[in-house]
């Protein structure tokens, strides 16, 4: 039946961006924590002739992962809209609401070399947790680097 495979290109981590709300919001360099798993029940029973018997079956819930995100850092970080909905999460610096309004839904969406989108994860609830700048070197003429945390409620992939 090796006539029924189909041959199809792999799925390559080109070109990804991170959306929010429907919003293409930043270019990423490495994203991590696109995992989905589900919550696993062991029981243990006694069973007809009296041994041991080990049962694992579905939880009763998803875990949801924390997003980490790595992009080059902004020259300016006022007028970024990460930076901006991260101070707001935090309550400082710009004016802020109910801290609950500011979680949010997005993606994070791949790209292939013609700028076709060939994947896409959707995150749900998601707000930005921690926003790290990578060590600085002044023997260094790399660019400066940000690792951003988006902790979410929920992640599916949907392409």
């Amino acid at each position: 039946m090796a006539n029924d495979l189909i041959a199809t290109d792999p799925l390559i981590s080109h070109n990804f961006f991170l959306e929010i709300d429907g919003k293409v919001i930043s270019t990423l360099s490495s994203v991590s924590g696109l995992d989905m798993e589900l919550e696993v029940s062991t029981v243990t029973q006694v069973g007809e002739k009296g041994q041991l018997q080990i049962v694992k079956t579905l939880g009763n819930q998803f875990k949801s992962p924390d997003l980490t995100i790595k992009r080059m850092a902004p020259a300016d970080s006022t007028k970024d809209e990460l930076w901006k909905w991260f101070l707001k999460v935090r309550g400082t610096g710009m004016p802020h609401g109910d801290r609950a309004l500011e979680r949010k839904n997005g993606s994070i969406v791949i790209y292939d070399t013609t700028n076709a989108e060939v994947s896409r994860f959707n995150f749900y609830h998601g707000w930005p947790s921690k926003i790290s700048t990578d060590a600085l070197d002044a023997s260094s003429n790399e660019p400066v680097y940000e690792n951003i945390t988006i902790t979410c409620e929920k992640l599916e992939r949907v392409k």
